[in-house]
């Protein structure tokens, strides 16, 4: 038997990872339209165009598929979130600009379906606390570290208010998403997410 040559490996993982890429893409639009719910590995299939056998060489089930599309999503939130606190030369104001980018996303179809009505109740409260999933609070904690370095926040405050602002932060971005109009709860979520760092951050 003829061993398969570097080239078509590599043609071949590329391939590989364009289906898998192409599938989470498909997978994504989906849950955002129906929710995880209401969509089905047929109704996937069916839009990405794959066979079944190649849909389980990347991931074993749904439950699995929605994880890997939650996944993308997270690393999408982080970039953007990022650039949200580009130039913004002291910590505070980054994280004024950090978390009032974090609740306008709420209006996101995708990050209002897939992250914050139905990624809770499908992957259960143990992949929030995975330790591969804590990079939010990881990046507050080194955000909260610099607010401190300023004098605006006691040093024994940093692990206690980062999680307490997590908390806040998801609350609201979540009232968002519930409201019977995302948008027009949007202006009055943002006013109360500037006073409450107004009132924990010292001035």
């Amino acid at each position: 038997m003829t061993e398969p040559t570097p080239g078509a490996m590599s043609k071949r993982a590329a391939r590989g990872r364009a289906t898998r890429e192409q599938l989470i893409g498909v997978a994504t639009r989906l849950f955002a339209q129906h929710g995880y719910e209401d969509t089905s590995i047929e109704d996937v299939l069916a839009e990405a165009g794959v066979s079944r056998g190649a849909l389980y060489h990347h991931f074993a089930g749904k439950d699995v598929l929605f994880e890997a599309v939650v996944g993308n999503v997270e690393n999408r939130v982080m970039a953007d979130l990022a650039v949200a606190a580009e130039g913004i030369p002291d910590a505070a104001g980054r994280l004024r600009a950090i978390s009032l980018a974090w609740i306008g996303m709420a209006v996101d179809p995708v990050i209002q379906r897939v992250m914050l009505l139905d990624a809770p109740s499908v992957l259960g409260v143990e992949h929030w606390l995975d330790p591969d999933q804590q990079q939010a609070l990881t990046a507050m904690k080194e955000l909260l570290r610099e607010v401190s370095g300023e004098g605006r926040l006691a040093p024994e405050m940093i692990a206690p208010f980062a999680s307490m602002i997590l908390g806040a932060l998801d609350e609201m971005a979540l009232a968002v998403a519930r409201a019977p109009d995302p948008e027009a709860a949007l202006p009055g979520a943002r006013t109360a997410v500037g006073e409450l760092l107004r009132r924990v951050l010292t001035p």
